[in-house]
């Protein structure tokens, strides 16, 4: 039988580019050699491709048998290059348009929770150009998280325990995004739990976070590799089934296909857990948590791979047989 021909993009306009490539690789290290063949597509910075874009029509890339983007952040997992490949007709791994932007958006990602009635911290939100100090000081008590409501992996996140740490964490979260989101700071436990399936997902066994700075920000992820993480977390069962129950109902609301990594905070006082994001397209590097989190539940790198492929045919299946005109 011949090989599936799988498209992995990486790289990408995001402050995530890096990261995005170190995780395309380990994709690729663990495609099975027996089915598929990779074919990898890098977006430069200024977004210019290599070799070559996939064009956005139906049939126009018939090599192509299913596309693999690891494209973390801005202009990749906020619902702009899953639109390039459903104009295509390309099968491809991950959340659809819908769920991409609304997962990557914090805002909405916050109001279809509320929706749902699923639990998460107050929050305010603020155009970048009207940025209201005395508005945040009313309802809130220091210290606070200041984000721009758009980007990952803890680029232009503050933790603000001053009214000068805060306007100035407002004016750095404004830099990124048209909008910035500041939420109640919650003492406790950051744990992940990482979602598979379509639409009948299952989820890991999660883990818990032991950041070496303040909280778990970019240079702790990426740069200096001295954050601890347990599987599992050392905290009452319940609460772990708690974390579970509601990835799995946070997933669904956003409409989520393939994978999906949820955050949550676990305020140590009460006991209470809070979705705190969702991540649609989650790291894949050597020490990212998705992988590992499904390892621990018993399906190795390789064996995700393949399941992420199988999902994205078999969603694409599913759309293939609607209709779209009388």
């Amino acid at each position: 039988m011949s090989r599936l021909r799988v498209a992995v993009i990486q790289g990408g306009r995001s402050g995530e580019h890096e990261i995005s490539i170190r995780s395309a690789q380990a994709v690729i290290a663990h495609l099975d050699p027996e089915r598929f063949e990779p074919v990898l597509f890098n977006i430069r910075k200024d977004g210019s491709w290599q070799p070559g874009p996939l064009i956005p029509e139906p049939g126009a890339n018939p090599g192509i048998d299913v596309v693999f983007p690891v494209l973390h952040g801005t202009f990749g997992e906020d619902g702009t290059i899953q639109g390039l490949f459903e104009m295509a007709a390309l099968p491809y791994v991950g959340a659809g348009v819908f769920s991409s932007a609304a997962s990557m958006d914090k805002e909405h990602f916050k109001r279809l929770c509320v929706e749902r009635g699923l639990p998460i911290v107050p929050y305010q939100v603020h155009a970048s150009d009207n940025l209201d100090l005395e508005r945040v000081l009313a309802q809130f008590e220091l210290p606070v998280f200041v984000k721009p409501a758009n980007l990952g992996s803890s680029v232009g996140i503050s933790k603000c325990k001053t009214r000068e740490e805060l306007a100035a964490g407002m004016r750095d979260a404004a830099r990124y995004d048209l909008k910035v989101i500041v939420e109640q700071s919650i003492t406790g436990h950051e744990l992940e739990c990482a979602v598979l399936g379509n639409s009948d997902p299952v989820a890991s066994t999660p883990c818990e976070i032991l950041p070496s700075r303040d909280f778990y920000d970019y240079d702790d992820k990426y740069i200096n590799d001295d954050a601890r993480t347990i599987i599992p977390p050392n905290l009452p069962g319940g609460t772990i089934a708690e974390v579970q129950r509601l990835a799995i109902e946070c997933y669904k609301a956003l409409d989520c296909a393939g994978m999906a990594r949820v955050d949550f905070l676990v305020q140590a006082s009460t006991g209470e857990v809070y979705l705190n994001e969702i991540n649609t397209i989650p790291g894949f590097t050597s020490i990212s948590m998705f992988p590992k989190m499904m390892e621990h539940s018993g399906l190795s790198f390789g064996d995700l791979v393949t399941r992420l492929i199988e999902l994205a045919l078999e969603r694409h299946a599913r759309r293939q047989a609607l209709r779209y005109e009388r």
